[in-house]
């Protein structure tokens, strides 16, 4: 069998923590989250064509990088 790869600070602990999280979720909590994402005015929601997702990604991810290194 193949060894999955995961992304940087991921394994498969984290994983399963996170699909239990969401595959034990009731329909009203799913929602409940959703709309509180939704609610939270320091991030935004906006549709990217799909191409432009790995720069969009790689732009986060050096966000992140730099917040790290400057705290």
């Amino acid at each position: 069998m193949k060894q999955a790869k995961f992304p940087k600070g991921w394994d498969e602990n984290r994983v399963k923590r996170v699909l239990a999280h969401y595959e034990g979720q009731s329909e009203e909590e799913a929602l409940a989250e959703d709309e509180a994402a939704h609610e939270d005015l320091s991030q935004t929601f906006m549709g990217v064509p799909n191409d432009l997702v790995p720069t969009v990604r790689e732009l986060i991810a050096r966000r992140e990088r730099g917040k790290v290194h400057s705290e």
